[in-house]
């Protein structure tokens, strides 16, 4: 007589045609895991390689030189009265350029983007003029319009406003170009819903395109801050340099470096990564919330 036993709950069942159930080899990937491909994993390691190669051992080694010189050497050297004040000019320079470049970057792209009109063209073009323009040549052409022989009538050489207006320059482009895209494919007939609705066109921007826009926003505006408080060759010629006045941060750097004190221009290099990581990691906090209450 034949005994037929019952299946137990969880035991891998034999297909109906009465062939044995197929034995399970290996591990289970874990829920939501995914393996990289021979192809991918040789690509993520060449990006690592060459990321590591370009950027993280060269900051890692201005964090090794500054410390080589101990504590006592960076505290002295940022509380200089002369490096002090360019750390000041220089950070607060930089964020007033990204605050103006957030908006008027998102106008340009706006109008770049959703108008039309005669020269739209050519004003693609000068947008990109500070990218590909050498900065020196940027600087001179600053001199030239904004110097002592300005033929606007306007001399802002040797302030403070040289500086604000030389960071402008290079960091225009940046939040325009990160905006624009991400604004072309944004979906039009969902607008068009809202205003059907009856929301305002400053609803619709608040609640519809601003939270899309938010995250090129953020990016475009650390670009542009990480820009700005590097910037040397633009400012140079019509900042004039002077020490407590106008300036920067970039020029003090080689000023240690040309009197042969490396320690100290590692420190002040040290600290203008460590506000442009905090820079970073705060827009990134600001943009996340917003996008989440939309």
């Amino acid at each position: 007589m034949t005994t037929t036993v019952p299946p137990v709950a969880g035991a891998p069942q034999a297909p109906a045609t009465g062939l044995p159930a197929p034995r399970r080899t290996g591990r289970r990937a874990a829920p939501g895991s995914t393996r990289l491909t021979p192809t991918a994993g040789v690509g993520l390691g060449v990006a690592l390689i060459w990321f590591s190669a370009l950027a993280l051992l060269p900051l890692i080694a201005v964090l090794v030189e500054t410390s080589a010189g101990g504590w006592p050497v960076f505290w002295s050297t940022i509380t200089n009265a002369q490096t002090a004040a360019a750390l000041r000019l220089t950070i607060t320079q930089a964020l007033a350029v990204t605050a103006v470049n957030v908006v008027m970057g998102t106008l340009i792209a706006w109008v770049l983007v959703r108008d039309k009109f005669p020269g739209k063209r050519a004003l693609e073009v000068l947008i990109d003029i500070p990218f590909a323009l050498p900065t020196i040549v940027a600087g001179l052409v600053l001199l030239t319009l904004y110097g002592p022989n300005s033929p606007l009538g306007v001399n802002v050489a040797n302030t403070r406003s040289a500086v604000f207006l030389a960071f402008l320059f290079v960091t225009l482009p940046f939040v325009v170009r990160t905006v624009q895209p991400v604004l072309a494919e944004l979906d039009r007939s969902v607008e068009e819903a809202a205003a059907s609705l009856g929301a305002s066109p400053l609803t619709t921007f608040r609640r519809i395109i601003l939270p899309a826009l938010t995250p090129a926003i953020a990016a475009g505006a650390a670009l542009s801050f990480a820009r700005g408080i590097s910037e040397y060759g633009s400012l140079v010629l019509l900042s004039g340099n002077l020490p407590m006045r106008t300036e920067v941060s970039s020029v003090r750097i080689l000023s240690y470096l040309e009197n042969g004190d490396q320690a100290a221009a590692a420190a002040v290099a040290s600290v203008l990564l460590l506000v442009s990581l905090l820079v970073i990691v705060v827009l990134d906090v600001l943009q996340r919330r917003m996008v989440r209450r939309g």
